[in-house]
């Protein structure tokens, strides 16, 4: 009897509607393009599909800027990439902190064309904050990774 009674909660979670927390951005395809290649311009900022590199990144936290072709194809596995810009050093350590402890298809990057302070990104969704707040940052992390075409890749 417990274990039927699991068995239907689990369920009842699994097909359960996720909050939906961020931005929905209309979806720009998922084509694979040569590194360098021009396209059409992406319809948000960071993109979150469209056009991208054959090759994702690894996962994992980075001090420097990739290319959004690159990163979009992480997201299109399901990933999620939390980007920062002009943000002060305690800040910073707090973001690389969450994403050492649920390192799994998480991408840290700082990106200068951001236009806010912190911007989690995931295939078809955007939430931008002026400040770091943990819950936030978790609950979109947990309603929106691998939520995507290819979840189970890499």
């Amino acid at each position: 009897m417990l274990v039927a009674a699991a068995a239907v909660t689990a369920l009842i979670w699994l097909t359960s509607p996720r909050e939906e927390l961020g931005q929905p951005i209309a979806d720009q395809g998922r084509e694979h393009i040569a590194v360098g290649a021009t396209h059409l311009p992406y319809n948000s900022n960071p993109p979150t599909s469209g056009p991208h590199y054959v090759e994702p990144a690894s996962w994992g936290i980075y001090q420097s800027e990739l290319p959004d072709e690159t990163l979009v194809h992480n997201l299109e596995h399901g990933g999620i990439w939390i980007s920062y810009s002009d943000i002060d050093p305690a800040t910073k350590q707090r973001i690389e902190m969450l994403a050492k402890e649920h390192p799994n298809k998480m991408i840290v990057t700082p990106r200068s064309e951001d236009d806010a302070k912190i911007v989690l990104a995931s295939w078809r969704r955007l939430l931008k904050l002026e400040r770091f707040d943990e819950d936030t940052v978790m609950s979109f992390i947990k309603a929106n990774k691998n939520r995507s075409p290819e979840p189970d890749a890499m």
